[in-house]
């Protein structure tokens, strides 16, 4: 079963049990597929379903830092029950092992030695980390091996 036929079939069982919340994220998450497909006039296939879902992740986790700063934590509480409930259709985060192994193998595979040389790096790793970790963090991972730190 694809992820999008998987949301599908989530949708249906949120609406049986008349789960307004779990509803209602869904269906964002439904309508956001949709718009990348109809402004790409393709069906998206499961990686380009976990892009769209990295990207609703990353706004709820800037919005849930915003709200908590203006002390709204009825709407943080909000953005954090999305958020749970879209990172369940990610598949399972790399562990820190992993992560360091990637990295290195990218940049030993691109001959980067610079913090100049790190789109280069980056760029080799997106395809093979895309919704496996939070692609920030790897920069930032990246970013330090480069600069020798």
């Amino acid at each position: 079963m694809t992820l999008k036929a998987r949301i599908n079939e989530d949708v249906k069982a949120a609406m049986r049990a008349r789960n307004a919340k779990t509803l209602g994220t869904l269906r964002l998450l439904l309508a956001a597929i949709k718009q990348r497909e109809v402004d790409e006039r393709a069906v998206l296939d499961d990686a380009a379903v976990i892009a769209v879902i990295g990207k609703m992740l990353k706004q709820r986790r800037d919005s849930i830092s915003q709200y908590a700063a203006a002390g709204r934590n009825d709407l943080a509480d909000a953005e954090e029950f999305e958020s749970e409930l879209l990172s369940a259709y990610l598949p399972a985060a790399l562990p820190t092992e992993a992560l360091v192994a990637a990295i290195c193998e990218a940049i030993a595979s691109t001959g980067a030695g610079s913090p100049a040389d790190m789109g280069k790096v980056m760029v080799e790793l997106r395809p093979r980390l895309n919704g496996r970790a939070d692609m920030g963090e790897v920069s930032r991972l990246v970013k330090a091996r480069l600069a020798g730190t």
